[in-house]
């Protein structure tokens, strides 16, 4: 096992677990979840990177650019220029008229596929970085 805090295993091991709910969610059609789940999975694994990079506790957000602005030069996303969509689904996804009136109806297939994916190539790059796997 690593030496990493167990603070930010605890992170990466959560970020893991979301990312199966986010892939799950989408096989079973639920592409709000899905996305709301790749959400999660990518801010937990940023918030690791955070813990592991600068040695400190994360600033207190669930917004996903600003914590990859804040881990710049430490880490680097393809597709990151979709990281601030990805961020949106923290609260688009769950609820009404939140960005859309239904997003159980609203969410098609093509951007949750987009989202998980994103999602997953976070968690693995984190993982990378820190020495972590899912």
């Amino acid at each position: 096992m690593s030496s990493l805090r167990p603070e930010a295993e605890d992170w990466f091991y959560e970020a893991c677990v979301d990312l199966e709910e986010a892939k799950d969610a989408f096989s079973r059609g639920r592409y709000n979840w899905a996305c709301f789940a790749a959400q999660q999975a990518a801010e937990k694994a940023l918030k690791t990177m955070y813990l592991v990079a600068r040695k400190k506790r994360f600033p207190k957000t669930n917004d996903l650019v600003e914590l990859y602005m804040e881990l710049e030069g430490e880490l680097t996303i393809e597709g990151s220029d979709k990281i601030g969509l990805l961020s949106s689904f923290y609260e688009m996804a769950r609820y009404p008229n939140a960005g859309m009136r239904r997003p159980s109806r609203s969410i098609s297939k093509e951007v949750a596929e987009e989202m998980v994916r994103l999602s997953e190539s976070i968690v693995k790059k984190v993982g990378e970085k820190v020495g972590l796997r899912c």
